[in-house]
């Protein structure tokens, strides 16, 4: 989950606010006793809630959970202006309206190219490729210095749904004395580049080709670009699609109003899938992390209303196990296996089924090649990816990289340096509609 705060000039801009899910009020990386886990978790927002008068604006980057998750809940204790672009937005405003803050958030709608002042701050969406509609890095000019956020990013040439990479705006940033990269870590790990959107899509093209009775299709329901890609394997292959999962049929619907589902690709009413014999059923559907509740967990204990899973059937998953889930998906696999259905684990495949969304280490050194910044500072992982993200960038030669935790403050300019748990951070439980 994040939450980002760059301050300057006596006032704050945050970027992004996001949530957690399943998780415990400590983290894990602490070393402490964690307790229970709770269903949705954000971060605590006391610091700046007690001077929220100083908060110019939040920015939202892109329309992913640990990204805008939070807003709704967090909002009436920050009261301040939302920045956000059209799909993001619309994905926003959904999410307001279910808690009864529809038409109250000043929620302004920016291109993917605005510049635009907050406050102090003069703002610059940069448009990058990721894993939904409308990723957005963010340029942040001051007269301290110039700071680039890149929020969640890879480098795609082919992307299914929005445009190419295109490495010439990053180019252009080497040429301004950039002050910061912020920038994403998740994949810093991970040697050599990530696969393509499009390179995903023929691997999964090719299992399904290869199945007889239904196919499930379990990813994160976020990836417009990934439902894309398995509406056309349908009509490919002379099988219907339905979407099984709330948050699903709403990324689905988001995408219809703003644009981005194509108009020939139709989506089955997931009540009529009972009725189509077995080789003629694509289902996508949402629990790829073994959630309890979510609709691949209710097939496998024959739960769902629409349909039961039978031997023959086979269940694939476009996806990757995050930290921490292995248990859970462990225990949805063998339910799944007890029944006689095929299991398909990316890790597993002969061919790419699933695509990660986030950088890694050649992309990596790729960006700050072209950037050239004069300081690096790695978020957006565990430890042990902020270490390797911040080992990169010394590598492409980063004068001052700076390593932290949660709470750490920066300080960009005029003398760089990070003071350790300056501010006081936690996490806090939220309720979910």
């Amino acid at each position: 989950m994040n939450l980002n705060l760059y301050g300057h000039d006596g006032q704050w801009l945050m970027v992004d606010c996001g949530v957690t899910f399943d998780e415990p009020l400590v983290a894990p990386y602490l070393n402490q006793t964690t307790g229970s886990k709770h269903h949705v978790v954000a971060p605590d927002p006391s610091f700046i809630v007690a001077q929220r008068e100083q908060l110019a604006g939040l920015v939202i980057t892109h329309g992913h959970e640990d990204h805008v998750g939070a807003v709704a809940a967090l909002w009436p204790r920050l009261r301040c202006p939302v920045f956000a672009t059209p799909f993001t937005a619309e994905l926003l405003h959904r999410k307001l309206g279910q808690v009864g803050l529809a038409g109250k958030v000043p929620v302004q709608i920016v291109n993917p190219d605005a510049t635009l002042t907050v406050g102090p701050f003069v703002l610059s969406w940069l448009a990058i490729t990721h894993s939904i509609p409308e990723p957005q890095a963010l340029l942040i000019s001051t007269s301290a210095g110039t700071v680039f956020h890149t929020a969640d990013w890879k480098i795609d040439a082919q992307p299914i749904s929005g445009k190419p990479f295109n490495a010439n705006l990053y180019r252009q940033l080497g040429e301004t004395e950039l002050l910061a990269l912020v920038g994403d870590s998740t994949n810093a790990i991970k040697p050599g580049f990530s696969i393509s959107e499009r390179i995903c899509a023929e691997g999964l093209n090719t299992v399904i080709k290869r199945c007889s009775g239904r196919v499930v299709v379990s990813c994160f329901g976020s990836n417009i670009a990934r439902l894309i890609s398995l509406a056309r394997i349908a009509q490919q292959t002379g099988r219907y699609m339905a979407l099984l999962g709330r948050s699903l049929e709403n990324m689905h619907g988001v995408a219809k109003k703003t644009g981005y589902w194509p108009d020939d690709l139709d989506v089955l009413e997931k009540a009529h899938i009972g009725y189509l014999p077995a080789n003629e059923v694509l289902v996508v559907a949402t629990g790829s992390q073994g959630e309890p509740r979510a609709a691949l967990n209710r097939m496998a204990i024959d739960a769902s209303p629409y349909f039961e899973l039978e031997a023959g059937d086979t269940v694939i998953f476009s996806s990757i196990v995050i930290p921490g889930n292995e248990k859970a998906v462990e225990r949805l696999l063998e339910k799944l296996r007890k029944k006689g259905v095929q299991v398909v684990l990316s890790e597993d495949s002969d061919v790419p089924i699933h695509a990660s969304g986030h950088p890694c280490v050649e992309e990596l050194k790729l960006m700050y090649q072209w950037t050239k910044p004069q300081i690096a500072i790695p978020v957006h992982g565990e430890p042990e990816h902020l270490e390797a993200h911040g080992a990169v960038a010394r590598e492409m030669g980063v004068k001052r990289t700076y390593v932290g935790r949660n709470g750490d403050l920066y300080l960009l300019a005029p003398q760089p340096g990070i003071r350790r748990a300056k501010v006081k951070v936690g996490r806090i439980a939220i309720e979910q509609s």
